[in-house]
């Protein structure tokens, strides 16, 4: 695999295809030359399935999901449901699918294909695998079995998404993934396009489903798992993010997903985030807020930031490498960064010789954690400062925030970013769009405080 390229995973190919039998191993080293680095390959009939199965055994990079598409609904019989069930059981066997409606071609019919997606979800539940739905033209019936059958409970993804935004969204609070292939990529695709600005990168994945879809460059030619990287790129271009991003977060969906891979479980101390570099200083925070993802994991954009302890200066200098390569380096992570104000000090003070730009994200409650005025030590060494405001009134602060400080946080908050103007040069008051969070009164008062308003979007997980 190409070291010079972030490693991604095609999560949906149908490698057992027959355009692939005069090159399939030269494909798939193609593939591992452009930095694939794992491919899933989807059965989608019984002989489909026990292929994939084979090319998963004979090749490490490969895995396999086996299941009987709506256009074969028809061989699910007590039988086929037995062998598939076998098929589940051998290595490298991932998820079931893929599975589900497909009222476009209705080359079976419909009652036939809501009984073969309900008794496949039944096995993925019986088994424990998560399921490749396929849904064209059948939204609405797609969701509503999933919802009947409760499919929520192993989960899984809508592979080549097809819906619009609201569909997307009910699928999230299933807790499914949405996978985006080379349509993308497609000039007149625009309504695609928005669905993958909507979507948190965190629910996402990216596919070629080849040999069909190729994107835009390759229009004409047969698909391969070497394109998916045109359309990791077109994701970052839309989502402005940076192709490493969309590689290190969808490789990591995949993992989660799929257990596809390998995933880097050390603390990071450091990370970047496009051009940015974070630091993950602590994990301790004086706030518990209702809406904070590290109360359900520590991952951050594929990163790992669960702190085994807090690092050292040197440790951090040490994990920062050379900062001027970055365009800020942020004071961030799963915690409050100013509760180690003394190490905050010295290493802003450290990237300012440098000629670095410094940020602070906080929760602004940084004088009553330490009993003082803490906004004049920091003059001089920090550049911007981001404050999570979140509410309008002291007692939805409380609600969301749920500070250890009480009830006197609010206003301490607001005076902090009131006082903050007076040493530091870009002062932003932030809030999340979590539901019953009062945006239009949070920006009221970032205007009564005389400060830039920015508003962050909410990404529920799961």
């Amino acid at each position: 695999m190409s070291a010079s390229l972030p490693a991604l995973v095609d999560s949906h190919a149908h490698l057992d295809g027959k355009q692939f039998d005069a090159d399939r191993q030269a494909c798939i080293q193609r593939a591992l030359d452009n930095g694939i680095s794992h491919i899933l390959t989807v059965g989608c009939d019984l002989e489909s399935s026990a292929a994939s199965v084979a090319l998963a055994l004979k090749y490490e990079q490969i895995y396999a999901s086996v299941g009987v598409h709506p256009h074969d609904a028809s061989e699910i019989t007590p039988q086929s449901l037995q062998q598939l069930r076998e098929l589940l059981a051998r290595p490298k066997v991932v998820a079931l699918g893929e599975i589900g409606l497909d009222f476009f071609r209705d080359r079976s019919p419909r009652d036939c294909q809501r009984h073969a997606f309900r008794q496949q979800i039944r096995l993925a539940k019986e088994v424990g695998k998560p399921i490749i739905v396929h849904d064209r033209d059948a939204h609405d019936e797609v969701l509503q079995i999933l919802q009947e059958e409760d499919a929520a409970t192993v989960g899984g993804v809508l592979h080549c998404f097809s819906g619009d935004l609201e569909m997307a969204q009910k699928c999230l609070d299933l807790g499914f993934y949405l996978s985006f292939p080379g349509t993308i990529t497609y000039p007149k695709n625009d309504s695609a396009r928005d669905v993958v600005k909507a979507v948190p990168i965190d629910r996402m994945l990216v596919e070629t489903d080849c040999p069909y879809l190729t994107p835009q460059q390759f229009r004409g030619k047969r698909n391969e798992p070497a394109y998916v990287r045109y359309t990791a790129e077109k994701v970052a271009e839309i989502k402005g993010l940076t192709s490493a991003d969309v590689a290190r977060v969808t490789s990591r969906n995949c993992f989660d997903l799929f257990g596809i891979g390998t995933v880097d479980q050390s603390s990071k101390i450091a990370y970047q985030i496009r051009n940015s570099l974070y630091l993950n200083i602590t994990n301790r925070c004086t706030n518990s807020c209702i809406f904070c993802a590290k109360f359900d994991d520590f991952v951050v954009k594929g990163h790992e930031l669960k702190l085994a302890s807090e690092p050292t200066l040197e440790e951090i200098k040490q994990a920062i490498g050379e900062p001027k390569k970055y365009s800020e380096v942020v004071f961030c992570g799963y915690g409050e960064p100013l509760l180690r104000l003394d190490l905050v000090k010295d290493l802003a003070g450290w990237l300012q010789q440098q000629g670095v730009k410094v940020r602070i994200n906080t929760d602004g409650q940084a004088n009553l954690a330490h009993k003082r005025n803490i906004l004049p030590e920091l003059q001089g060494l920090v550049d911007a400062i981001s404050v999570s405001l979140n509410a309008a009134t002291a007692e939805e602060y409380q609600r969301l925030c749920q500070s250890s400080f009480g009830e006197q946080s609010y206003q301490a908050v607001k005076e902090f970013i009131r006082q903050a103007r007076q040493y530091i040069p870009e002062v932003i008051a932030s809030a999340v769009t979590y539901p019953g969070v009062d945006i239009a009164g949070c920006r009221q008062t970032a205007d009564e405080l005389g400060v830039q308003f920015r508003v962050r979007e909410y990404q529920e997980v799961g």
